[in-house]
């Protein structure tokens, strides 16, 4: 059985917009992806079959249209399958919705790790990906991303095991990010 987990966000910009930012993912000038987690990294640009991924997390794009969407397909760890991936939809009049998917189906004892490590981490994760989102579209946040304990004594420990690091203070788009 394969997991479903969905994160999305209107907002009050045209499509362009938004896909100017989803272009800007894994890339030197990323305006989405939270600092304070492992970083997002890309072996060249996004393109279709470029291996990328974030801290123990790998995938290789899989499908991508520019501004539009982009699909990852997991290649490690081991015990995952599935992909994740953002699309942009006009809403009309303006509007748009940016908004994460991810499809999954852990094998063995990784269920055990979904819903203890794997979907916290992830929902803090996205969340802060979408409030970049918003914040950097509109100069505000209506709905900010939860930050629970839990999430935090993650992410410390996630930092600590990341190959490659995590994503540095500069790109932060308020000083109480955590």
């Amino acid at each position: 059985m394969a997991l479903l987990n969905v994160h999305e966000r209107p907002l009050p910009v045209p499509p362009e917009s938004v896909g100017a930012l989803l272009d800007s993912l894994g890339c030197p000038d990323d305006r989405l992806w939270p600092p304070g987690w492992p970083e997002l990294r890309f072996q060249g640009p996004p393109a279709v079959g470029v291996p990328g991924g974030h801290g123990p997390i790998s995938y290789v794009v899989s499908h991508y249209v520019p501004g539009r969407w982009i699909r990852f397909r997991f290649t490690g760890p081991r015990g995952f399958e599935g992909f994740h991936e953002f699309s942009v939809e006009s809403l009309g009049e303006g509007r748009s919705l940016l908004r994460h998917t991810l499809v999954v189906r852990p094998y063995g004892w990784r269920w055990l790790a979904w819903p203890v490590v794997v979907r916290p981490v992830h929902d803090a994760v996205f969340g802060q990906v979408l409030e970049r989102a918003e914040r950097a579209l509109t100069g505000r946040t209506v709905r900010p991303a939860g930050r629970g304990w839990y999430a935090r004594m993650l992410r410390g420990a996630t930092a600590l095991l990341a190959p490659g690091g995590v994503r540095k203070a500069p790109g932060r788009l308020r000083k109480d990010e955590p």
